[in-house]
């Protein structure tokens, strides 16, 4: 993803196959005078063909809508237009749906207890490279990580480099990323993938993204830039 101009407005494709949810979207987003919204699907085939057609910043999308939910948009938006950003806006809070965003390749996960203001925030930081999650989807994912490993009480040691490369999977940074900006191979970033798997004990995809989420080095990423 190439670094965002401020000075610009976040363009964004809204999915949600309820008029109403859509209208207040309008209405917080409109306040921002920062974001525009380009076009709005309800339902997941129109949003991967506005997608496609408009090329967004960002795609903001429910997880349940008819024709394709949420989840297989997402899929097919991050697997045919890696520069999209997809955050899920959901009254879902569950490990299920939530595994299956992250699995799929959302950028964020978010619920439509939102405020404006945070909302705003969470986009301009999707933009920016991070991954977003709401207060209580963080909760989730941390009770589901010490129920994962409460089994496993031996000590992990992470290394300095895999420490990077988990700072920058949490950012969204697929291995390709990883490998140019540490300057390695991408079969040098999917060794150190591979090896924290297996030192944490890991069983998914989503499972590494919500152990790096948690565990993101903010510190030590100012510090390489």
């Amino acid at each position: 993803m190439y670094p965002f101009d401020q000075e610009r407005k976040i363009n964004l494709v809204l999915a949600d196959d309820h008029e109403v949810v859509r209208a207040g979207l309008r209405r917080l987003l409109y306040i921002s005078k920062s974001i525009q919204i380009l076009d709005e699907a309800s339902n997941g085939e129109d949003a991967v063909e506005l997608v496609r057609y408009h090329q967004p910043d960002i795609a903001l999308l429910d997880v349940l809508m008819p024709r394709m939910d949420g989840i297989e948009a997402t899929k097919i938006i991050k697997r045919e237009m890696k520069n999209v950003m997809v955050v899920m806006l959901t009254a879902f809070e569950d490990a299920l749906h939530l595994e299956q965003a992250l699995d799929a390749g959302a950028d964020g996960y978010l619920t439509k207890d939102i405020s404006a203001k945070d909302l705003v925030t969470a986009l301009y930081q999707v933009v920016q490279g991070e991954r977003v999650f709401s207060k209580t989807i963080i909760q989730l994912m941390q009770k589901s990580y010490s129920t994962s490993f409460a089994a496993d009480s031996s000590t992990v040691s992470i290394s300095p480099r895999e420490q990077e490369v988990l700072n920058l999977i949490a950012q969204g940074k697929t291995s390709p990323e990883i490998a140019d900006m540490l300057f390695i191979s991408v079969r040098t970033v999917q060794s150190h993938r591979s090896n924290i798997i297996q030192k944490l004990n890991i069983k998914s995809a989503s499972g590494l993204v919500r152990y790096a989420v948690l565990n993101y080095n903010r510190d030590e990423t100012k510090e390489k830039k």
